[in-house]
């Protein structure tokens, strides 16, 4: 009760937040994803490309974990995943505190949880991401990054969102849950480096974790 508590508490201040607190709108708030969407990328910091790109990387990390246990869950992980698309964490949340914790998995693989369990996929999103930190590191203003995060709501929102994923992912017992469907339950140091370094914790994890075994008992 505890967990769910929090989450909801983190929802709420979340969306409180952002429409009373962060920078208030203005005319071009939404010009840089707006300008991204017009494939106009060479207009636009590569800091908030990569950022944008990386809230993308989060959802595919939170995927490979949420539609294995949404098989064992009633609700629709799919449709909580599909809305984070367009909302980020605050379509993800609410799947986070009123999921049950749930550590079995039944039935067969089909070929999209297959990709989703693949070490493949995980190499795939790493990559991606160092390719993107490389982008932004090298190639980003930061210092009109920190301008459009103090003066755009849409960025401020967007910053925020990204360490919400990264805060999260160990907390609700999404991640221990799918460690002990893989036969880690015990391994308290491999939870603990996941849990501690941000972002590439995950990556590395969905990299190394054993695959799932195709059948088993609920």
């Amino acid at each position: 009760m505890g967990r769910k508590l929090l989450l909801w508490l983190v929802w709420l201040g979340f969306i409180v937040y952002v429409l009373l607190f962060a920078p208030p709108l203005q005319p071009d708030t939404f010009q840089p994803i707006q300008t991204l969407f017009a494939g106009q990328i060479p207009s636009i910091n590569p800091v908030i490309v990569s950022l944008f790109s990386m809230i993308g990387i989060w959802i595919l990390i939170y995927s490979c974990l949420v539609f294995t246990d949404g098989r064992m869950q009633r609700l629709p992980a799919w449709a909580f995943i599909l809305a984070s698309v367009a909302s980020g964490t605050i379509a993800l949340i609410p799947y986070l505190a009123l999921r049950e914790p749930n550590q079995s998995f039944s039935g067969e693989k089909d070929a999209w949880l297959a990709l989703l369990d693949s070490r493949t996929t995980g190499a795939i999103l790493t990559v991606s991401t160092v390719i993107l930190l490389v982008f932004a590191l090298f190639f980003g203003d930061w210092s009109a990054f920190v301008q459009e995060f103090l003066t755009n709501r849409f960025i401020h929102a967007m910053t925020l969102a990204f360490c919400l994923f990264a805060l999260l992912f160990p907390y609700p017992t999404l991640l221990s849950d799918d460690m002990a469907r893989r036969g880690l339950t015990s391994n308290s140091q491999l939870f603990w480096l996941v849990a501690l370094v941000p972002l590439f914790g995950p990556l590395a994890y969905l990299c190394l974790r054993p695959p799932l075994q195709r059948f088993r008992a609920t």
